[in-house]
């Protein structure tokens, strides 16, 4: 395997040789950045691919860089529902309690205060919410669970048993919906199939339109 960088469109990109690929992949990262993937040795196939590409991927960047991340400043702010409040703020009363009581500052403590914060306020929240749509969508889980997740916003075991990110408190009301919704659509279908989304777009006629704002959600986690 070979790394190395070549200029495209004013755009630096990183492509790495891979004798063995059958096929080259373009990859755009959030941050704007272009990986190119390929068997070809010839720096003007390579060119002729991102000539192929170029609309596809001007077109991803534009959307990335219009893109903001959400990012708060510790001690001072808080992401609740998508907004952004401030430490004082009435939303933020029960953080406020949690950092007060801390007797050393240290970033580690003030980032479990958070999160001990996000998941206090998850099993009250999304306990409701959940009991709120199994009610409408005439189902039943097993138990559920609240932790903070790196990768997944919840999960359903083949037992009926749903595990809910905490970290989904700080993203809006309509995603944490189509969250709860998808989790309980699960116990019908352990798959992602046709039928699957059918039935979360039969209780979320927008179901399309969140997942797509879902997935590139940026929240920190």
């Amino acid at each position: 395997m070979n790394t190395y960088n070549i200029s495209f469109k004013e755009h630096s990109v990183e492509v790495i040789y891979k004798p063995g690929l059958k096929n080259s992949y373009i990859r755009i990262s959030r941050d704007g950045y272009i990986n190119v993937r390929t068997s070809y040795r010839s720096k003007d196939l390579i060119y002729q691919l991102l000539n192929e590409k170029q609309q596809w991927i001007e077109k991803q960047l534009i959307k990335y860089a219009q893109y903001k991340q959400l990012k708060i400043n510790l001690e001072d702010e808080l992401l609740l529902f998508g907004e952004i409040y401030s430490i004082d703020s009435n939303k933020a009363e029960i953080l406020r309690k949690k950092l007060h009581r801390l007797k050393k500052y240290s970033n580690d403590k003030i980032l479990k205060a958070y999160d001990d914060f996000y998941k206090e306020i998850a099993k009250k929240y999304l306990t409701h919410e959940l009991d709120k749509y199994a009610k409408i969508m005439n189902l039943h889980y097993n138990e559920v669970k609240f932790r903070k997740m790196k990768s997944r916003w919840g999960s359903c075991s083949s037992k009926k048993n749903i595990t809910l990110n905490t970290q989904l408190m700080k993203l809006n009301k309509d995603m944490i919906a189509y969250v709860i919704v998808h989790e309980l659509a699960h116990i019908v279908h352990m798959n992602h199939s046709k039928e699957f989304h059918s039935l979360v777009e039969y209780y979320l006629p927008n179901a399309k339109n969140i997942r797509s704002k879902l997935k590139e959600s940026r929240v920190l986690t």
